[in-house]
């Protein structure tokens, strides 16, 4: 397995702010869920001789990213990245969605109750959902 190969990755990215995973070790079956940005937003000075500051948007290290968790990243050392599955569970369209998706499947596998799971806190912000997505989301209530 390419060590860069996520499953299920869409045709077009572009089209996509960023993706809910699960990252699971071959070697003792432990896994994790997170979310990740397809792109990120950056802030530059402004040009010599203008005011408003640039905002220059950038692919993000999704293809090489393997998540946030000490332990994950201990036994990436321990084992190996060959010894990792990467998949996109589901994709998002705007920061709030994934932040929620990320909380329901996390919540949806009891990852923070498990211990064949190296998710050990569960530490969200989320405010009100866009207008665009109540609808969406009403039927998960």
């Amino acid at each position: 397995m390419n060590e860069n190969s996520w499953e299920n990755v869409p045709e077009k990215v572009e089209d996509w702010f960023g993706f809910v995973y699960r990252i699971t070790c071959i070697s003792n079956g432990k896994k994790y869920i997170g979310k990740k940005q397809f792109f990120s937003n950056t802030k530059k000075p402004p040009l010599k001789g203008k005011k408003r500051s640039r905002r220059v948007v950038k692919e993000s290290d999704w293809k090489s990213y393997y998540g946030s968790s000490n332990d994950l990243k201990l036994d990436l050392e321990k084992y190996g990245k060959e010894n990792f599955k990467r998949e996109i569970l589901e994709l998002s369209t705007c920061k709030w969605e994934s932040a929620y998706l990320e909380l329901m499947w996390q919540l949806k596998e009891s990852a923070i109750l498990r211990d064949d799971y190296y998710n050990g806190i569960i530490n969200i912000r989320l405010n009100g959902p866009p207008k665009a997505l109540v609808e969406k989301y009403k039927k998960d209530i």
